[in-house]
């Protein structure tokens, strides 16, 4: 999809996330249906569309997106305010990989933030990653992150509170090794830098910048 059907998000977008921040029922989401269509969900599938075309330049791969539901499932939420009040959109890429990394895209009422990873290694990846961790690439893969980290981007905290068993407790990447999945993190400020003309590029620009991560767990 051509660049240029997409100029970036509107005011409008905003206002009806903070509306539903504020009205989080379903007689008002009734009500607003119109809006929710015209002024979240259309300027989001755009978006996706022209991201996947970006994502397939960067990295030669062709994408895949999805829009999260706007439904919250509340079946074992304490919280059982129906709706989300956010847009959250995830691009994976098609490879033979079962869980492959993903890209994300992250905008509430707040904030706008995009992320690269892995939420959850499988058993096998998992054991690999440990793996490459603990042997000759886990120097590499430290100092790509840390790289990375110097300039701005945040990795997911651990998910683990000690060393997992067969690695000693004072191992040089004691830290990697807690993680249970990897994903990193840049926040790009406040929402209204969705609303710029310019946010495909500065999402691909973002997205090249931790693609290193992208390609440490594409394997």
């Amino acid at each position: 999809m051509n660049e240029e059907l997409f100029s970036g998000f509107t005011n409008r977008t905003i206002t009806f996330m903070k509306q539903l921040k504020a009205n989080n029922n379903r007689d008002w989401f009734k009500d607003q249906k119109k809006t929710y269509e015209e002024d979240y969900k259309i300027p989001a599938l755009t978006f996706a569309d022209v991201m996947t075309e970006q994502l397939r330049s960067l990295t030669g791969l062709s994408h895949t997106s999805k829009l999260f539901r706007i439904h919250r499932d509340v079946r074992f939420a304490k919280d059982k305010t129906p709706y989300n009040s956010h847009m959250h959109i995830s691009f994976t890429p098609e490879h033979p990989m079962a869980n492959p990394p993903c890209w994300f895209f992250g905008l509430d009422t707040e904030k706008l933030t995009l992320g690269c990873g892995i939420f959850g290694f499988d058993a096998l990846q998992l054991q690999a990653f440990r793996t490459r961790v603990d042997g000759a690439e886990g120097n590499d893969i430290a100092a790509t992150l840390q790289s990375l980290t110097k300039k701005g981007a945040r990795i997911s905290d651990p998910e683990l509170k000690r060393v997992p068993s067969g690695f000693a407790k004072d191992h040089p990447q004691e830290e990697l090794l807690r993680h249970k999945g990897l994903a990193i993190w840049s926040d790009l400020g406040d929402a209204k830098t969705a609303l710029d003309d310019n946010l495909i590029a500065t999402c691909r620009n973002e997205f090249k910048r931790v693609k290193p991560v992208f390609d440490l767990l594409l394997v």
